[in-house]
């Protein structure tokens, strides 16, 4: 019964944004009428559940309320019930549509070989889902991070029920009253909020059941992947098949098998993020403004240096208020930037508390490394290269442009970061080039679908001009 509960308590989340999303009629309007709607919701919902739910797991322990069902479940349930009611005067529940969304997934109107190719992407992600939940299940909590920098925090925190600080070694051996202390002190509470409710939902501490949120991660991105390139008029299979990529990279499955890090997570939201404000720039729905903030603010709250992706999202903001000049503005500011951090780096600038030098060898041959030589990436790097060669010109052109600059910058921010070692050392947890690169995979598989589809789409021909009457004189 305990698993029961546990599953109940993360479908409860689930529910929660599935919910909100209800009662926001999101997503709303598209370019081609929300084929990915189901999806959209789904995806999205469970990322905005799980983040609503540790932003209310820290309002409970800021009230002095001990963490539990009553205090949790129960807050998070009439939520939900609310939500649904206010959805349903609103006509955004129909079990009509619902069933019809449940139908193409089974019958998606394909031809034949693509219905039997969409059948096996389906069993492969299923099989590979159910091959990570085994792992999930059996391993115990492996990562080394992942128990000195974010577990050590969920055990305490579930033991008194409640948020207590964690100092630095100084502070917690001079005897701070009510002060732990593990590797890493203050890092963001998130992450480790999520194993609290897994516990929490489950009713005993178990190291290894409480990390089920990262195979929940995986589903939701790849729905929302899906949901998504829908959205923007891809091909059912083709959009199912940029969602498989990402499932299938290497190191998302290591970070689902292996779970107990803060990146996958980071990724997607990050990913969301990006793809809402992407969504904003074509149909201009405030929904998806408040959503692309809203996801972009609680980057931070993952990581440390989710700061820095937030903020590449500016680049992609630019371009869609500047539709004539953006992506020369934003080219000009990522130069400067670039500059601005080359000269910091030659004059050896001391700022936090870190000395900021550029590390040429060292850092930057490293990620030249990991991206293009080791097995880590596979063709990816080289694949994200041949399109860029081959498209340039439609990533600097409507309706790319906002997205491949937030990708650009997103790319930039992963340079500087290796050629500062003590940048990546401000950040903590963020030492190690693979996991920072996983941050922006997802919206890199993304923006390649997206372009692939601007490639090998025909252009629409230009209208025929209209007949015009000339008088002619007898």
């Amino acid at each position: 019964m305990s698993y029961v509960a546990l599953a109940s308590g993360w479908a409860l989340v689930w529910l929660l944004g599935v919910a909100l999303l209800l009662a926001l009629d999101w997503p709303r309007g598209g370019p081609d009428g929300n084929p990915g709607r189901a999806a959209l919701r789904l995806g999205f919902g469970f990322i905005v559940g799980a983040l609503l739910l540790t932003l209310w797991m820290r309002v409970s322990s800021g009230l002095g309320l001990r963490f539990s069902w009553a205090t949790l479940g129960l807050p998070l349930a009439v939520a939900s019930a609310g939500l649904l009611a206010l959805a349903a005067r609103r006509g955004a529940l129909s079990y009509a549509a619902t069933k019809a969304a449940l139908a193409r997934l089974w019958h998606p109107g394909l031809s034949r070989w693509q219905r039997v190719a969409w059948l096996l992407l389906l069993a492969w992600l299923v099989l590979r889902l159910a091959l990570l939940g085994a792992e999930v299940a059996w391993q115990p909590l492996y990562p080394w991070d992942a128990w000195v920098q974010w577990a050590t925090k969920a055990r305490v925190w579930y033991e008194l029920g409640r948020i207590v600080p964690f100092e630095q070694a100084d502070a917690w051996l001079a005897g701070s009253a009510g002060a732990y202390f593990d590797a890493s002190p203050r890092v963001p509470a998130t992450v480790p909020l999520l194993q609290v409710w897994s516990c929490v939902a489950l009713g005993r501490w178990d190291d290894s059941a409480m990390n089920w949120p990262w195979l929940l991660t995986l589903l939701a991105l790849t729905l929302a992947i899906y949901g998504v390139l829908r959205d923007q008029c891809l091909g059912q299979l083709a959009a199912l098949t940029s969602a498989y990529l990402v499932a299938s990279m290497p190191l998302v499955g290591v970070h689902v098998a292996l779970a107990g890090y803060a990146d996958l997570l980071l990724a997607a939201v990050y990913a969301l993020a990006a793809l809402t404000l992407y969504r904003w720039t074509r149909i201009r729905d405030r929904r998806d403004a408040w959503l692309a903030a809203a996801l972009a603010v609680c980057c931070p709250l993952i990581k440390t240096l989710g700061v820095g992706w937030a903020l590449t999202l500016l680049a992609g903001i630019a371009v869609a208020l500047m539709p004539s000049r953006g992506v020369k503005v934003v080219a000009i500011a990522l130069a400067v930037v670039g500059l601005g951090l080359l000269s910091i780096g030659q004059l050896g600038f001391t700022g936090l508390s870190r000395q900021l030098a550029l590390a040429f060898q060292s850092s930057w041959s490293s990620l030249a490394q990991n991206e293009l030589l080791f097995a880590n990436w596979h063709l990816f790097w080289y694949a994200a290269i041949a399109l860029v060669v081959f498209g340039g010109r439609r990533l600097v052109r409507a309706p790319l442009a906002p997205l491949a600059m937030i990708a650009a910058a997103g790319v930039g921010l992963l340079i500087v970061v290796f050629a500062y070692p003590g940048l990546v050392a401000l950040a903590g947890d963020y030492t190690t080039v693979n996991r920072a690169t996983l941050h922006v995979a997802p919206l890199l598989v993304c923006l390649g679908a997206l372009l692939w589809r601007e490639l090998t789409t025909a252009p629409a021909p230009p209208p025929e001009a209209a007949p015009v009457a000339v008088a002619v004189d007898a």
